[in-house]
């Protein structure tokens, strides 16, 4: 599994992801947290990955650097694979 190899360094401080329950542009996310959450928190067990719900959202991984650094990435119709790389892009930023 590929998210196996994401290991979040200690320049990332946080992962949050925002989501939809229902929208047709977060299903990719959703999907993802079904696949891969469970292993990225099996790989790093105490860094805080949020996982955020609203309604009508715009789904969006954002990552928190030092210093209150922070960057985010769109997820809207994504599928799993394009979300990992995003995590995984945003996890690899220094």
């Amino acid at each position: 599994m590929a998210a196996a190899a994401v290991r979040f360094g200690a320049h990332l401080k946080e992962i949050r992801i925002h989501l939809c329950q229902k929208s047709p542009a977060s299903k990719g996310v959703r999907d993802f947290i079904e696949k891969h959450y469970v292993q990225l928190k099996k790989e790093n067990p105490m860094f805080p990955f949020l996982i955020r719900e609203c309604s009508n959202v715009q789904p969006r991984v954002i990552a928190r650097y030092g210093f209150g650094k922070e960057t985010s990435l769109p997820l809207s119709n994504l599928d799993s694979q394009q979300v990992l790389r995003a995590v995984e892009a945003l996890a690899k930023k220094v």
